[in-house]
């Protein structure tokens, strides 16, 4: 894979952060001052990050298990998570929107690992393709800097952009994961 393929896998796990961090921007009561903003950004994008390596090893550790389907087992991962995000994305409603808290610390860790499951298969799947330790170290970091960036993005522009621009980004994301996915399913079949 491409860096700029690897950029785009990072951006497309992003947006369910982006969504999630708008929300909260929408729903926090007055301004976040700088330490709450850090402390909400440092959050999404570690788990996010963290997660993506944590799927690498451990799909590492069975590739060699599932060599001949490993682009099938990237298709159907990355796709089942793009699915996912655009159905979710389609079947919200604006009345969801509030009750999101960012500044809870309960509730930011159990929304930074809801937010971070995909990670996990977006990892594995990365394994399967057999991504090389380098380039997994460069992925997980432009997976923290564009999570923390969505974030941030999210969290400023929340009250300037209403709740509307949260479903559209998730389906967004979607499809860029499907994208992703088919093009490893293309690449490993024409071989």
């Amino acid at each position: 894979m491409s860096y700029i393929e690897l950029f785009l896998l990072a951006a497309g796990l992003c947006f369910d952060t982006f969504a999630v961090s708008l929300t909260g921007g929408i729903c926090t009561r007055g301004s976040l001052c700088v330490r709450q903003i850090l402390r909400i950004i440092f959050c999404f994008a570690v788990f996010q990050a963290g997660l993506t390596f944590a799927g690498w090893l451990l799909g590492y550790s069975v590739s060699d298990y599932i060599s001949k389907v490993d682009h099938w087992v990237a298709f159907v991962l990355l796709g089942y998570i793009g699915v996912k995000m655009i159905i979710e994305g389609c079947s919200k409603k604006e009345e969801e929107v509030s009750g999101t808290s960012l500044l809870n610390t309960r509730q930011l860790v159990l929304l930074s690992v809801a937010t971070s499951i995909d990670a996990v298969a977006v990892g594995i799947s990365l394994a399967m393709v057999k991504l090389s330790f380098l380039k997994i170290g460069i992925t997980t970091a432009m997976v923290l800097a564009c999570t923390a960036l969505a974030s941030l993005a999210g969290l400023l522009g929340g009250r300037r952009l209403g709740a509307g621009i949260g479903r559209k980004s998730e389906i967004l994301g979607g499809l860029i994961l499907i994208a992703i996915g088919a093009k490893i399913l293309i690449e490993h079949l024409s071989v």
